[in-house]
C-alpha cells in the first residue's frame, strides 16, 4: 500500500530527513505561503507514478499558474477514476538530482540503493547497492562506485555535493528500512543535493498490506 504524502512526511521527520517547505491543499488556492516559483504535485494512494501521467508540475510563479495546473491536474483525474486525492504545493530546490532507495529482499533484508538521477539513473542505470545496515565508510564506497561520481565531486557547471550530508541521509535510509519492517520498498527520487545539504524532494514509501 502506497502511504499518503502526510504519513510519508511523518516517516521522513523521525528519521531526520531533510525535507522542503511544503504544504496539502484539497483544492485552488487564494494564498501561498512559500516563495515563488513552487511545485504541484498529486497526491493519491491510486497513483503511484505522478510524472508518467502528467501530475508533477514545476516553475509555477503565482496563484494564478498552480491554480491553473490544479484544474488540469483534476481534469487528468477525473478521466482515470481517481476520486480521493490532495495537492502537495513544495518549495523549489536547485541543485544535483540523486536517488536513494530501498527494496526489501526475503533472503537479505533490506537493500539500501543509491545513484545519480535524472537521465544518468534512466539511460545508463547508474547506482551502488549494499544490504543494510550502513555505517559512513559504506556509504562513501557507494558514491565512490558511481560512473559518474565526477558530477558529486563538482564538475563544470554542476555544485561539490556534500559527501558527509548525503552519507548521513543513507544511514538515515538504513536506520529506517530495519526498523520499520512493514515498509518493503522506499523510493526517493528526486533527492536534491548541493553544497550545504541533501534534500528529499519526493519520495515513496510501500507498505505491506496487511493479510486477514
Amino acid at each position: 500500500m502506497l502511504l499518503s504524502q502526510e504519513k510519508t512526511e511523518k516517516i521522513l521527520k523521525k528519521y531526520s530527513f531533510n525535507i522542503p517547505k511544503q504544504f496539502i491543499v484539497k483544492d485552488k488556492i487564494s494564498t501561498c505561503r512559500l516563495k515563488f516559483p513552487v511545485a504541484l504535485k498529486i497526491d493519491s494512494k491510486d497513483i503511484i507514478h505522478k510524472t508518467d501521467i502528467g501530475l508533477v508540475f514545476i516553475g509555477l510563479n503565482s496563484i494564478k499558474e498552480v491554480n491553473e495546473k490544479i484544474i488540469e491536474s483534476k481534469k487528468i483525474l477525473k478521466k482515470k477514476n481517481v476520486l480521493e486525492y490532495n495537492f502537495l504545493l513544495q518549495e523549489m530546490i536547485k541543485g544535483t538530482e540523486i536517488i536513494m532507495g530501498m527494496k526489501r529482499d526475503e533472503t537479505f533484508g533490506p537493500v539500501i540503493i543509491f545513484g545519480l538521477g535524472g537521465v544518468m539513473v534512466e539511460i545508463i542505470k547508474d547506482i551502488s547497492m549494499r544490504i543494510a545496515p550502513l555505517n559512513k565508510s559504506d556509504c562513501l564506497e557507494m558514491i565512490d562506485e558511481l560512473k559518474g561520481k565526477k558530477l558529486i565531486e563538482g564538475y563544470r557547471s554542476y555544485p561539490k555535493l556534500d559527501k558527509n550530508k548525503i552519507s548521513q541521509a543513507l544511514i538515515n535510509l538504513s536506520k529506517l528500512s530495519l526498523n520499520e519492517k512493514n515498509i518493503i520498498e522506499i523510493d526517493f527520487n528526486p533527492v536534491i543535493a548541493d553544497e550545504k545539504r541533501c534534500c528529499v524532494v519526493d519520495a515513496r514509501i510501500i507498505r505491506e498490506e496487511k493479510k486477514c
